[in-house]
């Protein structure tokens, strides 16, 4: 089918433009090593690299970079020139097979965490085929060639949230293929892939006036401001007409995300004023986490030409809604069929509850590490209400869905809750209805019809993490599943026997970790407690689940992070936290001393001398002792938990002054003014 958008993928150097601009030969060789994961022919590294760089230069670019992701949590990049002296006064262009497959930028100052002294400078970029180059223009209308790579240390240690990503997926693939030969399906080389849609929310704010707010532009929320007289209360921006400025901004933002090739499909107000949402077409995990991190770098450029300042972070705004990236995550089997699809019979549908009975296990077991996979400073005011998750990690499946599991645990399903008889066949299970669950917006994992959507994923963060240890924690559970019905089938067990008896096994062990219910009350919390759930609020108390013998066990078992590598992530995320905080301690001191303390005094001194306002006056003078005492309570704080306490503090004496402080006086912009957009 043609494009219908004009310059859908325009600046993508994907599979049409190689197969029109590549040899026969080399086009099958390097679709082969996309589409089976094959090991890449470096003989055809020349051609292609020839290839692109003749496309890059009719699209204007000059210069070429390995567009990789350190451990920073955004994108890197060192760009170099085509040209080459010819040693006759002038020039010629060149991009060798070499150039394009490896680079070596200085890995000195990146995040290491540990693995590396900073001495230590060489680092190696090598090119993902899997994921397509592409060009970005700059503010001036420069354009640079990005190949999407791998980043690595001198001795081979990931740096980089692309390597353990793509090992992730290859123990994913290699255990779902292995699941889908107990169920007859052999498709030879053919991949199973991972699959994600990455619902991204943001807020967009004037530009002007968060020129006048330090606190965002130094940590990227308000560290200070009452709340407004009207924000969602009535939840009547949500989903609402979508103001023309904002339009503008929506439709220029779809036409460049579209020319990258990203498939940005639906766009619409979120609940909180100023706050909106874009979610994409699914595809294939790493090149949907690489088409996030472009719509991330895409979202406040495009913003700043429209006038606004767009808010990536968690929670910019106290007392409403935050912002998420709702991690849709499914399996497309090596059939190219969505695994977490009912089916349109029993036998497909065994399959399909295998699948959701091995995430029981997944989960349950790692439910720490989940939460770790979604740890940050920004996530830590957002989780546990306005439609973020809480920190007790559970799954939602739905009534049916969870009564079927309940009598596969009982000996084998045999009629369905909505009614109707089951065809056990030779399988397990009834054809499913497609919509057999609502939606929680209280549940971290719930089930939607097609796909798990694992809610607590925070805005700002790169996709890649959590999907790291999805991917590895299913892999293990497939591995178990499939080892145990095996071992069942070749000891002279039926087929559909072995796989009731370990299904309801699993559900057995692990069905504790189902929850359909509530998650923000607290009876869900003591219920939680009394299951054994773990409930880690904060990134201090999930960060440790990295340190384990279970994960470093998971991880190394399966290839996809090293004891060392692990120890590494668990070291940088400690110390991101520690410095965010610090950040931000410093800054809320730094404002309240010179901005918000003083437009106080000021206000008390005007209202000194009106008798009729006496009682404000004291009140006014209450608060600004609190005030002094809390910044000086805030800078004794040395650790992260006493610094966050203590801005709490300081805020609500600040806050409070802010309401009865004249709005002349105030030197910040208020979040009245702030959430009208």
């Amino acid at each position: 089918m043609k494009n219908t958008i004009e310059g859908f993928g325009e600046l993508v150097f994907g599979l049409p433009v190689m197969e029109a601009r590549l040899s026969a030969p080399t086009f099958a060789s390097i679709k082969n090593t996309i589409d089976a994961g094959s090991k890449l022919d470096p003989g055809i590294a020349d051609e292609v690299a020839e290839a692109m760089k003749e496309w890059a230069m009719e699209k204007g670019a000059t210069h070429y970079t390995h567009w990789f992701q350190p451990l920073t949590g955004s994108t890197a990049e060192k760009h170099d020139s085509f040209i080459f002296p010819d040693f006759k006064g002038g020039v010629v262009t060149g991009f060798s097979g070499d150039e394009l497959i490896q680079g070596e930028p200085d890995a000195s100052s990146f995040p290491s965490g540990g693995l590396r002294a900073t001495f230590e400078a060489r680092g190696y970029t090598g090119w993902d085929p899997s994921s397509p180059a592409f060009i970005k223009y700059d503010s001036v209308g420069a354009a640079t060639l990005c190949v999407p790579t791998v980043f690595c240390g001198y001795n081979g240690e990931a740096l980089d949230k692309k390597t353990p990503l793509l090992r992730s997926m290859n123990v994913l693939s290699e255990q779902t293929v292995r699941l889908g030969k107990l169920f007859g399906i052999d498709c030879g080389d053919t991949m199973a892939k991972a699959t994600l849609g990455a619902e991204q929310e943001y807020f967009l704010i004037d530009l002007d006036l968060v020129a006048e707010r330090p606190d965002i532009l130094r940590t990227g929320r308000t560290l200070f401001g009452k709340g407004a007289t009207k924000h969602q209360q009535l939840d009547d921006h949500y989903f609402g007409a979508i103001k023309p400025r904002v339009a503008a901004f929506m439709a220029e933002l779809d036409a460049v995300l579209w020319q990258y090739g990203v498939p940005a499909k639906t766009r619409h107000n979120e609940v909180c004023p100023a706050q909106f949402e874009i979610a994409p077409v699914f595809e294939t995990l790493n090149i949907a986490v690489d088409h996030n991190m472009i719509t991330m770098e895409v979202l406040p450029v495009t913003a700043a030409k429209h006038g606004f300042a767009c808010l990536l972070h968690e929670k910019p705004f106290a007392a409403v809604n935050g912002s998420g990236k709702h991690n849709n995550w499914a399996i497309s089997g090596p059939d190219g069929k969505n695994w977490l699809k009912p089916g349109d019979n029993p036998h497909e549908n065994a399959k399909f509850m295998t699948i959701v009975v091995a995430l029981m296990k997944a989960v349950d077991t790692h439910a720490d590490l989940m939460r770790a996979s979604v740890a940050s400073a920004g996530n830590d005011h957002r989780l546990g209400a306005n439609e973020a998750p809480p920190a007790v990690v559970s799954i939602f499946l739905g009534d049916q869905l969870t009564d079927i599991v309940e009598q596969i645990e009982a000996g084998g399903a045999s009629a369905s809750k909505d009614g109707g008889a089951i065809h056990l066949g030779v399988d397990l299970l009834p054809e499913l209805p497609r919509g057999n669950t609502d939606r929680n917006r209280t549940s971290p994992f719930a089930f939607v019809g097609n796909r798990f959507e694992f809610r607590a994923l925070g805005s700002n963060q790169s996709p890649a993490g959590a999907n790291i240890v999805l991917n590895t924690i299913v892999a293990e559970a497939f591995d178990y599943i499939c080892t145990e019905v095996e071992a069942a089938v070749e000891s002279g067990k039926e087929f559909n026997d072995a796989l009731q008896s370990v299904l309801a096994a699993v559900i057995k062990e692990h069905k504790r970790i189902l929850f359909n219910g509530d998650g923000y009350t607290d009876e869900w919390l003591e219920e939680a407690a009394k299951r054994g759930l773990p409930n880690l609020v904060t990134t201090e108390d999930a960060l440790p689940a990295l340190q384990t013998q279970k994960a470093k066990d998971l991880f190394s078992k399966y290839g996809v992070l090293s004891n060392a590598e692990l120890e590494s992530r668990f070291n940088i995320y400690e110390e991101t936290y520690e410095t965010l905080i610090g950040i931000e301690a410093a800054t809320a001191a730094d404002i309240a001393k010179t901005m918000l303390i003083p437009a106080a005094v000021m206000a008390i001194n005007e209202y000194a001398s009106v008798p009729a306002v006496a009682g404000i006056t004291a009140e006014m003078s209450s608060l600004l002792e609190a005030a002094v005492a809390g910044v000086a309570k805030l800078e004794a704080a040395e650790k992260p938990a006493d610094q966050i306490v203590a801005m709490n503090e300081l805020r609500a004496s600040i806050d409070a002054l802010e309401a009865i402080v004249p709005s002349e006086l105030w030197p910040l912009p208020s979040y009245d003014e702030l959430l009208e957009v």
